[in-house]
């Protein structure tokens, strides 16, 4: 016996992060949900699976726009066709949504009751489903304690939607412990609410497939949800991976690189090794620099010519693979680099000036005086792309001043 436990669907959420940009896959960013579910469908009907299990956050809020609800109905009427159920409860984030109240859904899906834990089987698979949907979009009482007894003689499988108290960034809802849900004896505990894979083989075998697609740069690297196989007693959990845009984060150590071409070299290498795996995938991808490098001093004000350098190395991998979320530069200063110039009496007297410029609250008020009107105009993504900026908009200026002045004597210690 065979099924599928997907969660955190989130339709037609939309993807963040690249609509600022105007190398933007906009289409694919627009359907990435959308083509993800139908993937999820695909593989049902493909893998010929018993059922499908949807463990809450199908929708994403307070959404209006019937299409969503409608092209839901569409990719369950196909799992209809091939005969195959859908058993799904409603998370925090479908609690508040439109979607829920008001579309009928087919009647091969079946959404667990939100006023008590329900048990539906399923005896020609000799299998128990037991869940409660959320009522509201913060329950903060634990569901778990509140679940049926197993059925004996049958695979019994727990549906929940949780943060699984210690284990999720998220909001805190329904929480409860590892513990309780293997006290319940089920074989399986089919979670939803945490956005990474998370597996626990225990008394039971306990799982978050994670989110069917990433939607921001913090949902990092392969997505989708997974197969369950049941048999001679043994559950089996096989990963599937149905996300069509992924986002990646690249981190490049600089510390070899003597120039800017030298760093640009080095990320192109790195991004095309991002295509080695699942190379079908388009890639969404932030790139930081770090290290300490004898270049600091180089690239230091110098974002632009760097974020053109790393937009050239994805031009000759290829565009339709690779998009660019954001560049990030946190190098430091070498440490032979710093001796040296400590060694040279006209920047041992700057950098006294500037560290002692740090600590000058009279300099400190001039400074956010001539800064104020400046960051006020900028952009809200160039603030992000900058964190010097995110700094003075804070009104930390000490911080500025100290982060400011070691990449400041590196640049002049160039020569430049």
């Amino acid at each position: 016996m065979k099924f599928i436990h997907a969660a955190d669907i989130h339709l037609d959420s939309p993807l963040h992060g690249l609509s600022a940009y105007p190398d933007a896959p906009a289409a694919q960013l627009r359907n990435a949900t959308r083509e993800a579910l139908r993937l999820l469908v695909d593989r049902a009907i493909e893998e010929e699976v018993a059922f499908v299990i949807i463990a809450g956050d199908l929708y994403d809020g307070d959404w209006k726009d019937h299409n969503t609800g409608i092209y839901f109905g569409q990719q369950m009427g196909r799992l209809r066709k091939a005969g195959i159920r859908v058993f799904a409860l409603w998370g925090n984030h479908d609690a508040e949504s439109e979607m829920t109240k008001k579309l009928t859904l087919p009647d091969n899906v079946v959404v667990f009751n939100h006023r008590k834990p329900e048990t539906h089987r399923l005896d020609e698979f000799k299998v128990a489903l037991h869940g409660q949907s959320f009522k509201d979009k913060a329950v903060v009482e634990n569901l778990a304690v509140s679940y049926p007894a197993p059925v004996s003689g049958h695979y019994n499988i727990g549906v929940l939607h949780t943060a699984l108290e210690g284990y999720a960034a998220h909001a805190s809802y329904a929480p409860c412990t590892r513990a309780e849900l293997n006290a319940k004896g089920y074989d399986y505990w089919a979670l939803g609410h945490v956005h990474e894979f998370q597996q626990w083989t225990e008394q039971s075998t306990i799982v978050f497939p994670g989110n069917l697609q990433g939607r921001h740069i913090r949902e990092t690297g392969r997505r989708g949800a997974v197969l369950v196989t049941v048999e001679g007693g043994r559950t089996e959990v096989e990963r599937l991976y149905l996300d069509v845009l992924r986002w990646e984060s690249v981190h490049v150590d600089a510390s070899d690189c003597l120039s800017i071409a030298d760093l640009a070299r080095k990320i192109g290498a790195s991004l095309e090794a991002l295509l080695d795996v699942d190379p079908h995938v388009p890639r969404a991808v932030r790139v930081t620099v770090t290290g300490k490098s004898p270049a600091h001093g180089l690239f230091f004000g110098r974002a632009t010519q760097l974020r053109a350098e790393v937009l050239n190395q994805i031009g000759i991998i290829g565009n339709e693979k690779l998009w660019l979320e954001k560049v990030r530069l946190e190098t430091s200063e070498a440490d032979a680099a710093a001796s040296q110039n400590e060694q040279l009496e006209a920047l041992a007297d700057l950098k006294q000036i500037l560290e002692a410029a740090a600590q000058d609250p009279e300099f400190l008020a001039l400074l956010e005086r001539d800064l104020r009107p400046f960051v006020g105009k900028v952009r809200s993504e160039v603030k992000e792309d900058a964190p010097l900026l995110e700094l003075a908009r804070d009104g930390k200026l000490a911080a500025l001043v100290e982060q400011v002045g070691p990449a400041l004597l590196a640049r002049l210690s160039t020569g430049e």
